[in-house]
């Protein structure tokens, strides 16, 4: 049997505990992998694949990457789906050889890094929390708890099945744990098709009656009756959420704010595919950029970043939280001065929350301590600029959570360097002047050539040597030299019973003294000393932040809601946004109202202005929809998204993008517009089609707020028509909503005759010169066509085609004029009549002028290449 060295024998035990992670195995300056490990990281990484030494008689592959530059390998592994063991040297070489000469140093893994359980600022989005959620099924209940342990958040809320993949969609978690079984195997279909890394976990650690416990132990409380009523689903969550935590995070467990028990109905109900077709915060490319959060966020903060995109993603239907959000972004709006005094603040302010959530892991530095001071410094001067102003409730709760910390800002004034390094084994970090013992031992430790130079002048006195030296080499440390000429005469000088001599050289002589001796040991201490007294002051100072970590955590918020409150101000003042009266009628009424990002996209184009347009969908009782029509490229899509989206901006407690709107609370949101197809899932676009609309046909309320566009293109034309005509009529009749109904079925519009609750509306077109031209308004009535052949133009076809779709449509609204209806039977018409028979064949072919000229397209030709032509006509012709 071959055998295996101490340290391959301590690798394979440690990653035989890990078998679905890259085991990072430290060794000195580098993260060591092994066998497949190293190939997976190497391939991964596109780093160098070597080998060291051989086992069962095989080379054994490796890399490794600096273990000061391993987050950036950390951040490429997690993007692609990899488990990382980081597996530390728990002592020194120095510490192991005390156990015997060949011992391996201690190691083990002391963190397990998944895309769930990320802390460091490079792994993270600053404005995205990075949510670990866990899914719990438990008979006929089921819960999500959800967590980021970056800031410390921690929610749970009651979740039906048919809930499941709207609720996901509206966390986009980073990581979602599961138990082992029918629960895994139910969710494992979502996860995919969100893509969302899924990872299995044992049933025991599901258990609610351990979950409990482990709850109470994390919140050091004897029951959980303080924080809600939770039913057993949501305790098995939440308990295996924290189960995985000290599985990742080796018993080192985040800071964890008490769990949030969210309502189902607290939020307005998005689903996956509205939020998809809407871009609220990626657009259909997966980019930020394009989205309505890319266009509306002007905060200056990633607290305040994190907090809008948490807004637009949960919308309120609370009128008391609408109208309170309302109220302080009234009062910023109308103090732009103050607003703009207290964004500069804001701008200085760092990542409170995940600072400290690093420094509750062990896992900062000395810049996070320095983090938390400036950041107290600026919330002390925000609290300081808000000091006897009369604010509105929610303003005033966020300054109140900024004051308090008078002593923890003065001690971290006092301790801190104003620029602290990274790391706390870096040292420099203390300040001069916080602590008399530091300050001795850098003064030794700076100022030791200082030192030995008086050293040397005293010597020289005592010899009379004038050319004498203190030097310095790793053999013999500091020596005083001298020439072989002048050794004599220093062993017959005065005290030369002080020199010992150490060396002789050919033309040197080299001698110390104790007191030399004793200087040097205190040189090269003091470097050691200095860094571990800075390592002890920087444990007191965090010890000293975690013991008032519970008011950090509400100052932060705080922070960030400030921030929200005067991005969305200026915003408003930028933009020309007013504020909505939002209340618990049936009201929709918007008018002057205009799409956020297309606006935006006009203005950086080239200074094109948005066309504004009116919109009521108010109902006192039953439906209100609007079926409108109007040809492609004439603004029917932006028209129903632009309306989504300012009911949705009000429902967050923003101002809107109109000169007034009226809105009563939207309880759902539903918007299918536009579908690709899904292949994957063996889907056509008619089909995805298909089952967006079911979705919104069966789960719709009269609170909801449904825009629908082309619904049945995907199919032929009557099954199409009929499909259209059927839904519309259960939207009016079953599901009651107010809705925004956009078809090319001109025929839908006798429906207005029919049913109370619907109206036409039509965009506007003019045609000139045989071109259509695009003017963008919404007015009450019906389009008479589609302009389909006008846009066909618009978008480059060849004059040719577009020529034949003209006689092709005038024929065949000939046909339907003359009563062909719907029944058109292309043979009857003339221009699809059959070709006459063939005639005999003349006894002389075209000539080759007459063959060129058939061959010739004018419209397709260039006016190089008709030049061309004529020559070759003229050429023909001869």
């Amino acid at each position: 049997m071959a055998t295996v060295t101490p340290m391959m024998a301590q690798y394979l035990d440690i990653k035989a505990q890990y078998p679905d992670a890259l085991l990072f195995y430290r060794m000195g300056d580098f993260y060591e992998m092994f066998f497949d490990d190293a190939v997976a990281a190497a391939e991964a990484l596109d780093i160098s694949l070597t080998k060291r030494g051989k086992h069962n008689g095989n080379d054994i592959p490796m890399c490794g990457v600096p273990f000061h530059a391993a987050e950036g390998y950390l951040l490429t592994l997690i993007r692609k789906g990899f488990r990382v063991a980081v597996g530390e040297q728990l002592e020194t070489p120095a510490e192991a050889k005390k156990r015997g000469g060949k011992t391996v140093v201690k190691r083990d893994v002391v963190r397990l890094v998944t895309p769930g359980t990320l802390t460091e600022d490079s792994l993270l989005e600053a404005r995205r929390h990075n949510f670990l959620v866990s899914y719990s099924e438990m008979r006929e209940q089921a819960a999500l708890a959800w967590a980021d342990i970056s800031t410390g958040a921690f929610h749970v809320k009651p979740v039906a099945r048919v809930r499941l993949s709207p609720e996901l969609a509206r966390l986009g978690p980073s990581e979602l744990i599961v138990a082992d079984g029918p629960a895994f195997d139910h969710i494992r279909p979502l996860a995919e098709e969100y893509k969302f890394p899924l990872t299995p976990l044992g049933k025991a650690s599901f258990d609610s009656t351990a979950a409990e416990k482990r709850l109470c132990t994390q919140f050091k409380v004897a029951a959980l009756d303080g924080f809600g009523t939770f039913s057993r689903a949501e305790i098995s969550a939440m308990g295996a959420l924290i189960d995985y935590l000290e599985i990742t995070q080796k018993g080192k467990l985040p800071l964890l704010q008490v769990p949030e028990q969210e309502a189902e109905n607290r939020v307005m109900q998005i689903d996956a595919a509205t939020r998809r077709n809407l871009e609220l915060t990626r657009s259909l490319s997966g980019d930020r950029s394009g989205s309505l959060l890319a266009v509306i966020d002007r905060t200056v903060t990633p607290g305040g970043g994190r907090l809008l995109e948490q807004r637009l993603s949960n919308p309120s239907r609370s009128l008391d939280v609408i109208h309170s959000r309302l109220t302080a972004l009234d009062f910023s709006f109308d103090h732009s001065q103050l607003s703009e005094q207290l964004r500069d603040a804001l701008r200085r302010t760092p990542d409170l929350d995940r600072a400290l959530s690093r420094l509750a892991l062990e896992r900062g530095g000395p810049r996070d301590l320095a983090a938390i001071r400036n950041g107290l410094a600026e919330a002390e001067a925000i609290a300081e600029l808000c000091k006897d102003l009369d604010l509105p409730e929610l303003t005033a709760l966020a300054v109140t959570s900024l004051q308090g910390f008078d002593d923890l800002l003065e001690l971290l004034d006092a301790a801190l360097v104003a620029e602290p390094p990274l790391l706390a084994r870096d040292g420099s970090f203390i300040a001069s002047g916080y602590n008399s013992e530091l300050d001795e031992a850098r003064t030794l430790r700076d100022e030791g050539r200082t030192v030995i130079a008086a050293m040397q002048k005293q010597y020289a006195e005592h010899t009379g040597i004038n050319s004498l030296k203190i030097k310095h080499n790793n053999v013999l440390g500091y020596f005083i030299e001298t020439t072989a000429t002048h050794a004599e005469k220093m062993l017959s000088a005065p005290l030369s019973e002080s020199y010992i001599h150490r060396q002789t050289t050919a033309n040197q002589v080299r001698f110390t003294t104790v007191e030399l001796s004793e200087i040097e040991t205190k040189i090269l201490n003091a470097g050691n000393q200095a860094l571990e007294i800075e390592k002890r002051l920087y444990l007191d100072l965090s010890a000293s932040i975690m013991a008032v970590s519970a008011k950090l955590s509400s100052a932060a918020r705080g922070l960030a809601e400030l921030d929200l409150i005067t991005a969305l101000a200026d915003l408003a003042k930028g933009e020309n946004w007013n504020r909505p009266q939002v209340d618990a009628s049936r009201a929709f009424e918007i008018s002057g109202g205009r799409h956020p990002v297309v606006e935006q996209a006009l203005r950086r184009q080239g200074g094109e202005i948005f066309v504004a347009n009116d919109c009521d969908l108010t109902a006192s009782d039953g439906a209100a929809v609007w079926l409108l029509t109007g040809p492609n490229m004439a603004g029917k899509s932006t028209f129903l998204r632009q309306n989504a989206l300012i009911a949705l901006l009000a429902q967050i407690g923003s101002y809107v993008p109109a000169d007034s709107a009226h809105i009563g609370v939207v309880s759902q949101l539903f918007s299918r517009v536009g579908a690709s197809d899904d292949l994957a899932r063996g889907r056509s676009t008619f089909m995805v089609e298909m089952v967006e609309t079911a979705a919104i046909l069966n789960q719709a309320d009269d609170r909801a707020l449904v825009i629908l566009d082309e619904i049945g293109r995907g199919t032929a034309t009557y099954d199409g028509l009929s499909i259209a005509w059927a839904t519309l009529e259960h939207l009016h009749e079953t599901n009651r909503s107010r809705a925004l109904f956009a078809t090319h079925y001109h025929e839908l519009t006798q429906l207005a005759a029919t049913l109370a609750g619907v109206d036409n509306a039509t965009v506007t077109v003019k045609e000139w010169e045989g071109e259509v031209i695009f003017l963008h308004e919404v007015r009450k009535g019906a389009a008479d066509r589609s302009y389909g052949v006008q846009v066909a133009q618009l978008a480059g076809l060849p004059a040719t085609v577009v020529a034949r779709a003209r006689d092709v449509l005038d024929m065949l609204e000939k046909s339907s004029r003359n009563g062909g209806g719907g029944s058109i039977q292309i043979d009857d018409l003339p221009l699809f009549a059959a070709a006459p028979p063939p005639q005999a064949a003349a006894p002389k072919g075209p000539s080759p002028l007459e063959e060129l000229l058939a061959s010739v397209h004018p419209d397709d030709l260039s006016p190089r290449e008709a030049l061309e032509m004529l020559y070759r006509l003229k050429d023909a012709g001869q």
